[in-house]
């Protein structure tokens, strides 16, 4: 990481006037906001690119029934502007740039008790945090946003479809869930989160009015100093901007892993919706190390990195007499992990809530680090929300001392930026699974997790199904609950749109090789890619996506239930050099429910910066572009 510029300065000193107003602007002046302190209300507007987004936040803030904001005073501010450069473990690019104006408001009520506001200010992000000294350990926050206008919006919905288009006023829900992404009436887009949560339950919103949103936080320190999570507004003149937003990761301390090599991104095979699975040979998959030895050899021939072993590899998941030291029967841990070894494969072991507590966390840790295991898959973790977020942090660092990578299920604390400090955090569920919960998600879910949950962070959606037409209706595979929607060049575009550090496959290694053509495409990507670009997409339409592997590229689009045709221009490309490209698309009579595994390939397309593809996606489908550079 590296300071390209930085100027701290205590410019303004106020004396006892409790009548104030302070301009804040983003290094480009893109992000503007006016601070106002009157009496007892401390509050700021937000204005992006000359569109006002928020007419007030209103702050409130309490510790124990004692408002900190009664007759409030601004004590000093100290402004810095910060420009700074950091490489990623894992991530959506490389290199990430932090550019911003920070101001640090010093505050004093008439109780002689002092805090800090902090305000960082993007020219496409806006943030703030409070700090508080140490005499003060607890801390309630109820503060009301009043937005512009009646925008439209869009949320988070746990394991379930997410929630919009929607206008406040007609909104029926008194619980707004996070992220929250709003268009304007200017069509600028912004979302609200929350980032570097880590020490309490995260904020919640609630609709209290037409137009206005109340945040609720309650905070409380043990010991040390007591900071809030940063409440964070990312900002766009697209929506395709809020996911390549890195606000949240930046917002985040730098990495505290100080050796960083064992750490890598990839994609995995996956054994729990093949059990029950007859290959042509005869061959039977369940839960044995036969099975997951075939897996291996399949990985280590197709450049995939990991074999995910899932439940019940143990005993019964939820059983408080299942033991994750020691396998079941038909399941030979060590025999397996020698096995990956030599080939070169990753093992992750899925460790459940029940099994952690019943056999001590840090112990179970130890046990799949000495096997040789390269990470966990963490499932339903319980308790309050403060007590998964505790948990989930505890878990990460254990994790990280063991060297082992980690992917958390079954509705998680959100993603918050975190995996900046803990690049062993690699992906979470935060979203619905295809087929989890017993349950498939339709083609309109791909075109709003994107644009919602991703703006979170990496997503395990456990996409790239290719048995569309007999996973489910066979009967054979167990694990397999629903009949999945969608064609299967949507399910290799989705492994494209889709950011997650452990791209986790979950459909049988033969049905893989009978589409050899189309899997090809999944066999060239890499297991990290170098940057990440939404080229172009409405929230709940269509979204195309262009990712670079080297010098090479790969170009996904997804649309909704309807037909759509697109057209994509590849000005990112690198001026002056030569590409040749794939196509791997739908078929004229293609159709999520109907026909959903007819697909096509166009080969040895010569390309340029300068050529625009014309893009025709069946309803419910999908296209995928590799681009291989020839000069």
């Amino acid at each position: 990481m590296r300071i390209i510029f930085f100027l701290a300065i205590v410019f303004l000193i106020y004396s006892c006037s409790n009548n104030s107003r302070i301009i804040l602007e983003s290094p480009h002046s893109n992000t503007v906001s006016e601070i106002k302190i009157d009496n007892e209300t401390l509050s700021f507007d937000l204005v992006f690119d000359g569109d006002s987004l928020i007419n007030q936040v209103k702050l409130g803030l309490k510790s124990g029934e004692q408002s900190l904001l009664k007759n409030a005073k601004i004590i000093s501010i100290e402004k810095s502007e910060t420009d700074e450069s950091w490489n990623t473990v894992i991530d959506k690019n490389k290199t990430v740039r932090n550019y911003y104006n920070q101001f640090i408001i010093k505050l004093g009520n008439e109780t002689n008790n002092s805090f800090s506001l902090e305000i960082r200010v993007y020219d496409q992000g806006f943030a703030y945090r409070f700090v508080f000294p140490e005499e003060i350990k607890q801390i309630t926050e109820n503060s009301s946003i009043l937005l512009m206008d009646d925008f439209t919006f869009w949320t988070y919905n746990g394991e379930h479809h997410n929630i919009g288009p929607e206008k406040l006023s007609t909104y029926k829900d008194e619980k707004i869930k996070n992220p929250v992404v709003f268009q304007t009436s200017a069509k600028n887009y912004f979302a609200i989160h929350e980032a570097a949560i880590f020490d309490h339950a995260p904020f919640e919103l609630f609709k209290v009015d037409n137009g206005v949103i109340q945040l609720r936080q309650e905070c409380m320190a043990s010991t040390g100093v007591l900071k809030t999570s940063w409440r964070t507004f990312v900002l766009g003149n697209r929506p395709g901007d809020l996911i390549e937003s890195d606000l949240l990761v930046n917002l985040n301390p730098p990495c505290k892993i100080e050796d960083t090599s064992w750490i890598k991104a990839g994609k995995s095979m996956w054994d729990w919706r093949v059990w029950g699975y007859k290959a042509a040979d005869g061959f039977e998959y369940g839960l044995n190390t036969v099975s997951h030895k075939r897996f291996i050899d399949f990985a280590a021939e197709n450049n995939i990195q990991y074999l995910l072993i899932d439940a019940d590899w143990y005993g019964p998941e939820f059983s408080d007499e299942s033991d994750p030291t020691s396998a079941r029967e038909g399941v030979n841990i060590e025999e397996c992990m020698a096995y990956a070894k030599k080939k070169g494969v990753g093992v992750i072991l899925y460790l459940n809530d029940v099994g952690a507590k019943k056999f001590g966390l840090e112990r179970v840790l130890k046990q799949f680090s000495d096997w040789g295991a390269a990470g966990v898959k963490y499932g339903f973790m319980t308790g309050s929300p403060k007590e998964k977020v505790l948990n989930t942090r505890k878990i990460v660092e254990l994790c990280a001392k063991y060297k082992l990578i980690v992917n958390f299920h079954d509705n998680p604390i959100a993603p918050s930026g975190d995996r900046r400090t803990w690049p062993n955090l690699t992906t979470k569920e935060f979203c619905h699974a295809q087929a989890d919960a017993k349950r498939s998600y339709w083609p309109e879910t791909i075109v709003t997790s994107p644009f919602i949950n991703m703006i979170a962070g990496p997503l395990d959606m456990t996409n790239g199904w290719f048995a569309l037409n007999t996973a489910y209706k066979s009967g054979d595979r167990p694990k397999v609950f629903a009949e999945i929607p969608g064609t299967v060049a949507a399910e290799l575009a989705k492994l494209i749109v889709i950011y997650s550090g452990c791209s986790v496959l979950p459909d049988a290694p033969e049905e893989y090789l009978k589409k050899d053509d189309l899997f090809d495409c999944i066999r060239q990507m890499p297991a990290q890619f170098d940057s990440f670009k939404v080229l172009d997409g409405e929230i709940g339409e269509f979204i195309t996506v262009a990712r670079q592997a080297d010098k090479n590229w790969f170009v996904g689009s997804l649309t909704n239930k309807e037909s759509r045709e697109l057209t994509i221009k590849l000005d990112f490309l690198e001026e002056g050099k030569k590409y040749r490209a794939t196509y791997y698309e739908d078929t004229a009579d293609t159709h999520f429910e109907t026909n959903k595994e007819s697909y096509q390939l166009r080969k040895n397309i010569d390309i340029n910066k300068n050529s625009v593809v014309n893009v025709k996606l069946a309803p419910g489908g999908g296209h995928s572009i590799f681009i291989k550079a020839i000069n």
